[in-house]
């Protein structure tokens, strides 16, 4: 395992690559990880709504995190990881040109995946199910019910720990590492009920074609979307910044 003044000079490296990308490349990239992020959701719905209670909550939490290990191993674009991006710009290995053109593209590619899950899921058959129908327009509903300044805090905390993942994630030497370490962090924010921008782009959109009680596409957008991305923002950035504050030479 790489120490954290080792990641951070990785993370120069990773950051460059990426605002290096082309617009197709980071387009594509994007919409996989909206997918493998919303296959993670799915599998997380599935397992909760079918053992109920404290227990399902807690299986839930653990199926998903293979979506960001899908991300990290298979090699995808995800908005919320790239916020650790942040750190190199501050400190000028990246410029800021290129990191916003990374992060809008990616944001993009990833709404563009979670819509085409959640519209896979729900032309599927699988909500036929009358318990994971129920279950997901239930989630889809309460995430719109929360306030702006609780979507706000609540994405602040789930980045935190998603790129908390990402960074050491980064600094592990093996699969298997690898896998550990977006495991755990993961798990604990979907247990604490924080919010995932990009999750968000697939659970909403899914309840919405439901039925579920949100008001509309353009509320959910406004009072949901866009409150979380910030905090997700905040708290990844924040935290690719700290680190390259304190650890860069």
């Amino acid at each position: 395992m790489l120490s954290s003044k080792e990641i951070t000079k990785k993370w120069e490296t990773i950051a460059s690559g990426k605002a290096s990308l082309s617009i197709s490349n980071l387009l594509l990239l994007g919409i996989l990880a909206g997918m493998f992020i919303a296959f993670g959701a799915l599998g997380s719905t599935v397992v909760s709504s079918g053992v109920g209670g404290g227990l399902g909550k807690l299986l839930g939490a653990c199926v998903f995190p293979t979506g960001l290990i899908l991300v990290v191993m298979a090699g995808a674009e995800l908005f919320t990881g790239n916020c650790l991006m942040a750190g190199p710009a501050l400190t000028g290995k990246v410029k800021w040109a290129g990191l916003l053109k990374n992060w809008g593209l990616v944001y993009l590619g990833n709404m563009c995946g979670a819509f085409l899950l959640s519209a896979l899921v729900y032309h599927s058959g699988l909500m036929a199910n009358a318990d994971l129908a129920a279950a997901a327009k239930s989630v889809a509903a309460n995430k719109c019910s929360l306030s702006f300044i609780e979507a706000l805090l609540r994405g602040i905390g789930c980045n935190i720990l998603v790129c908390g993942a990402v960074w050491m994630a980064s600094g592990a030497q093996n699969a298997g590492g690898k896998a550990v370490c977006c495991f755990f962090p993961i798990m604990l924010f979907v247990a604490c009920g924080f919010e995932h921008s990009v999750a968000n782009m697939y659970y909403i959109p899914l309840g919405l074609q439901l039925g579920a009680e949100v008001a509309s596409m353009s509320a959910y957008l406004l009072s949901n979307l866009l409150p979380v991305t910030l905090g997700n923002i905040l708290g990844g950035a924040g935290l690719g910044m700290i680190y390259a504050a304190i650890y860069h030479d």
